[in-house]
């Protein structure tokens, strides 16, 4: 199928296919002697579980490694569960922050009266320093790097690169 065939069925746009291909995250398209591209029913499959894994917030790096292990039928499931709870860690880390956030400017808008007078507090309040940032030990973990199996799959990543 051609990649407009392609998008259609995966759900994935023309445009994101070639980045996708680009970033090596599928492989180049057979192409016609026209030099369009043509993509197999393995190909969209692909296309799909990399879709799915941006819609979960996976990073193109992790999803990178999320492809090394679906396709390798020796990975060890501990090594996905890893890969999956650091992702989890890093989501609740930015859905704290984004709360944190919300919770600023709700209490700054609280403050402002909304009137026609120059003087508001949500103006005050972003002129002001930011609070002192949490202690490293609240940063959430980064993606790969906490895992016991990290080292085996920038490993993997290479030799299929």
């Amino acid at each position: 199928m051609n990649i407009g065939q392609a998008a259609k069925v995966s759900g994935v746009s023309a445009k994101m296919i070639r980045y996708y291909e680009q970033m090596g995250l599928i492989p180049p398209a057979h192409r016609s002697e026209a030099g369009y591209r043509h993509y197999a029913a393995s190909d969209v499959h692909s296309l799909r579980y990399i879709r799915r894994a941006r819609d979960l917030g996976f990073s193109i790096e992790q999803i990178s490694e999320l492809l090394v292990l679906w396709r390798n039928c020796g990975r060890a499931s501990a090594d996905v569960k890893a890969m999956a709870l650091s992702h989890v860690a890093g989501l609740k880390a930015k859905i704290a922050e984004l709360q944190t956030m919300a919770h600023t400017l709700e209490r700054l808008a609280d403050h402002c009266h909304g009137n026609d007078r120059p003087d508001c507090p949500i103006i005050a309040g972003l002129a002001e320093p930011a609070a002192t940032a949490p202690p490293a030990s609240h940063k959430a973990p980064r993606f790969g790097i906490d895992t016991p199996a990290s080292s085996r799959h920038r490993a993997a990543i290479a030799a299929h690169a």
